[in-house]
């Protein structure tokens, strides 16, 4: 199933240059209460979140990459607490942020059903095929995709043409595979991208890494990079005592994580690799390396903190942001090219930031993965150390 949250989002890319610059900002995302009056403290002096933290906006993602820092917020966000620190960077600085004017939409997608990998092919061919540009973030709990605003009819047509049932009550789609299949009539606003699109997802795969060939694009693995998928801990049902005060268990654990936060974002002079995922539905999703998980205590994070994942990293500054296939041009290789006659296909996530994509295979994957890729781009492959 997929659900729609109701708020408009502006992406935002900042040279890791310049991470210092926004780190005031980026940490207000944390605490958006008290950052308007001053944080509160407690007895002995640290740093509290507000009641219900994080869970007070619809979506927030802050990504820090070896490409680049990328944070998706609301508008208003956006333009309270990154618009001011822009506009006092000089006139280089200036030039190499950019935030969006064009606003995005954010649609969660339940993690249960297909594996990730299948996950990210199902849901991104068809609005590949329909020429609609997306960003695609794989979580802990949920998959996003972010579309643009005026692309929203067209991603309703796209998906229900393949069988994905709107309903209008609850602003979802569901499955197909649960669901009989359905099609209806073209909504009067879409309209046709300005290129034709690939006829299939093998068109579309040809076409990506022509386009990636072409640019000088190649799929990048930055050595020592060992990344763990987690989850803040929040038991409860929204983290409230019946008398209307925090649940102290979840007021510990919401502390203990805010902290942990905390460090990894100030870490100098910026974290190797981290992902952090709000959504005022979920607990806190992380995505990180490895050597940050000491700033958490043992208690605090769901998931393995040993099954290490590789990030396999694609460099699109060089890009227009408005490009499309990328996401499933990627996925489609590793979900299909890498299948034997005795072999499943490789596991993978994936990580849209606003100048990057980042592919997140287990690291005893990385063989197969990487010779997927290579075929596909005819060998064009670098590895940093």
């Amino acid at each position: 199933m997929i659900s729609s949250k109701d708020t408009r989002l502006a992406l935002i890319h900042i040279p890791l240059h310049l991470y210092s610059s926004f780190l005031q900002s980026i940490l207000q995302l944390l605490l958006p209460n008290a950052s308007r009056s001053g944080f509160p403290n407690s007895n002995d002096g640290a740093v509290q979140p507000p009641r219900d933290w994080p869970y007070e906006h619809p979506f927030v993602n802050i990504s820090v990459t070896p490409i680049e820092c990328s944070v998706v917020c609301s508008r208003t966000l956006a333009t309270d607490l990154f618009i001011p620190v822009l506009n006092l960077l000089d006139v280089q600085s200036r030039s190499q942020v950019n935030i969006t004017s064009e606003d995005f939409v954010v649609m969660q997608v339940d993690g249960e059903g297909l594996d990730a990998g299948q996950r990210v092919l199902e849901l991104t061919s068809p609005l590949a095929l329909a020429g609609i540009s997306i960003f695609f973030i794989t979580t802990y709990f949920s998959d996003y995709i972010l579309v643009p605003l005026r692309h929203r009819a067209q991603v309703i047509h796209a998906l229900e043409e393949q069988g994905f049932q709107f309903e209008d009550q609850t602003s979802s789609y569901v499955n197909p595979y649960n669901y009989n299949r359905k099609h209806s009539s073209a909504s009067s606003d879409i309209q046709s991208p300005s290129t034709p699109p690939p006829a299939t997802i093998s068109e579309l795969q040809i076409r990506t890494f022509a386009t990636l060939k072409r640019r000088n694009i190649v799929p990048t693995v930055y050595s020592g990079i060992r990344l763990v998928q987690c989850a803040g801990r929040r038991d409860g049902a929204n983290g409230m005592s019946q008398n209307g005060n925090r649940n102290s268990m979840v007021s510990t654990a919401d502390d203990a994580l805010h902290l942990g936060l905390v460090k990894c974002l100030i870490s100098p002079p910026y974290p190797k690799f981290l992902s952090l995922t709000l959504t005022d539905t979920e607990p806190a999703s992380l995505l990180l390396d490895h050597t940050l998980l000491p700033n958490f205590t043992q208690d605090i994070l769901l998931g393995s903190k040993e099954d290490y994942l590789t990030p396999i990293t694609l460099d699109l500054r060089n890009l227009p942001m408005e490009s499309t296939g990328i996401v499933c041009g990627v996925a489609g290789r590793l979900t299909g090219g890498t299948i034997g006659q005795i072999e499943s296909p490789v596991e993978m996530s994936y990580l849209s930031t606003a100048r990057a994509g980042t592919v997140m295979v287990p690291e005893e994957e990385l063989g197969r993965a990487l010779n997927a890729l290579h075929g596909a781009a005819n060998g064009a492959l670098s590895s940093l150390d």
